[in-house]
């Protein structure tokens, strides 16, 4: 290899011919960052647990509904704070040394679209980020004080999780996953697919309990109706 492919190779990054002239590596490691996403995940997902469990509205909900609203919660914190900080700070990451842009280095590793500000994630984010960030924490609030509108919200932000993580595994599966260490168990496996195909599993299932509650409620109206017209 000569000199200059050596000096433009600097980086974990795949594909390995990548070019990232201002990256700079992480300082901090790989535990130390993702006990940082985990934990705070973790403490959101308990106090999400603890505040559903008070009744607001004089109704209890159900333990499934509790952990629909500690998702919806957890939701919030990563499209709202953490994809929210690659919307704005994405031309820098390569070079910055903030936990939330080190967070993002390390996540890279298992995509590098995020690193090279690809076109398709920087839309993807933005949207998700000032979308279904603010949303989602709108979900908890309606459905901790009864709002009749919550299963409308459930099912509009749980179809839009769905559509972009479907594009998003799409156009890397067209692209040939050249964009990570296919096969790897941490960057690939972990990263790139389990960590978002939560946003498959989950966004589907909410799919499916806003369908019935609203076919339910639908069904009841046009029984209501049914019985005015014929007195």
């Amino acid at each position: 290899m000569s000199k200059i492919a050596a000096e433009t190779i600097n980086h974990p990054y795949w594909p390995r011919n990548l070019s990232i002239p201002n990256y700079i590596p992480n300082d901090r490691s790989m535990s130390e960052i993702l006990t940082f996403l985990f934990s705070v995940s973790g403490l959101l997902l308990l106090v999400a647990w603890a505040l559903t469990g008070q009744s607001v509205s004089e109704r209890r909900l159900s333990g499934w509904r509790r952990l629909t609203l500690c998702w919806f919660t957890v939701c919030g914190f990563i499209h709202g704070l953490i994809e929210g900080w690659f919307s704005l700070y994405y031309t820098i990451i390569p070079a910055d040394q903030s936990l939330l842009s080190q967070l993002w280095k390390e996540y890279s590793k298992g995509d590098s679209r995020y690193v090279i500000a690809d076109n398709f994630t920087v839309c993807m984010e933005t949207l998700t980020a000032c979308l279904w960030g603010p949303f989602s924490l709108w979900i908890v609030a309606a459905f901790l004080y009864n709002r009749p509108y919550r299963f409308v919200l459930q099912l509009i932000v749980s179809l839009g999780q769905l559509y972009g993580v479907v594009l998003y595994f799409y156009t890397e599966h067209r692209d040939g996953y050249i964009h990570s260490e296919y096969g790897h168990p941490i960057y690939f496996w972990f990263y790139f697919v389990f960590m978002n195909v939560l946003w498959v599993v989950i966004p589907l299932l909410l799919i499916v309990d806003s369908w019935c509650q609203l076919s339910f409620t639908q069904a009841l109206t046009d029984k209501t109706i049914h019985k005015q017209k014929s007195k």
